[in-house]
């Protein structure tokens, strides 16, 4: 693998992203074979620690894999292995585990047109199991569980690997946002299920808007005190908005954050 010779006072960082830069210009396939580490330090004029905490580096985040008997070995890295390590309420700020509890909501208003596309008699079959057992549910805590199961259900529906991924790392934020007991939408389950078989994406979409406003209502209500600095001429919200639905009603949710 061809590369330029490094300068001595860059060190750790420097030569991670020259390793980098080398992979990119190589055009390296998972499998191919790196240099040993001797030979890095040798051919980059550094130190063999310093090579060998780049390659540490590089290993962790999934760009290279150690192959017995042969070294390492450029891979694919899994984009979300390192993250399902911290993706945990208690590991992050509040402000960041409200921001992904956000995109989470967005994510599923957004999926639409994926539903509509990869939708199944099978699957919607499954979609209306679900909602009733959901009435079925014992208790407030096992209707949360039939609710957050019936999105997972949604994101399968997808057969985005990736979005399937990602909100699984999320259902912690929507667990810990959550109102408890779980305070419906003016859309359900059941009404999500009729749209998704008869609708349109763009009905779709709507609909879970307005299934969602208890979510969008709670967050908004936290970010009141933001609110109160922003620009007076900032367009003011028809009251039909999720904002202003319920907006002040007393509600219990699951603790989120750092614990105490």
């Amino acid at each position: 693998m061809d590369m330029a010779p490094l300068e001595t006072t860059n060190l750790t960082d420097a030569v991670e992203r020259h390793l980098l830069e080398a992979i990119r210009a190589n055009a390296l396939r998972p499998g191919d074979l790196l240099p040993g580490e001797k030979a890095l330090a040798a051919q980059l004029g550094i130190s063999r620690p310093v090579v060998r905490e780049a390659l540490s580096r590089l290993r962790m985040l999934g760009l290279l894999t150690s192959r017995r008997r042969r070294g390492l070995v450029f891979s694919h890295p899994d984009l979300f292995e390192g993250l399902e390590r911290v993706m945990d309420p208690a590991f992050l700020a509040p402000d960041t585990a409200r921001d992904l509890l956000e995109m989470r909501l967005v994510l599923e208003m957004g999926m639409a047109d994926l539903l509509f596309e990869r939708k199944t008699d099978e699957a919607l079959g499954e979609l209306a199991a679900m909602v009733e057992r959901e009435r079925s549910a014992p208790s407030p805590a096992a209707r949360l569980e039939a609710e957050i199961g019936f999105h997972t259900a949604l994101y399968r529906i997808s057969r985005n690997r990736t979005l399937a991924r990602f909100q699984a790392l999320l259902r912690p934020f929507f667990r810990c946002f959550a109102v408890v007991p779980p305070r419906p939408g003016p859309v359900g389950h059941a009404d999500l299920v009729g749209v998704l078989r008869d609708g349109t994406p763009a009905a779709f979409r709507e609909a879970m808007r307005l299934h969602l406003s208890p979510h969008f209502d709670r967050l908004f209500a936290g970010n009141a005190g933001h609110d109160a600095g922003r620009s007076a001429a900032e367009p003011a919200r028809g009251t039909s908005g999720p904002r202003e639905v319920a907006r002040g009603r007393a509600r219990r949710s699951r603790p989120c954050g750092r614990p105490s």
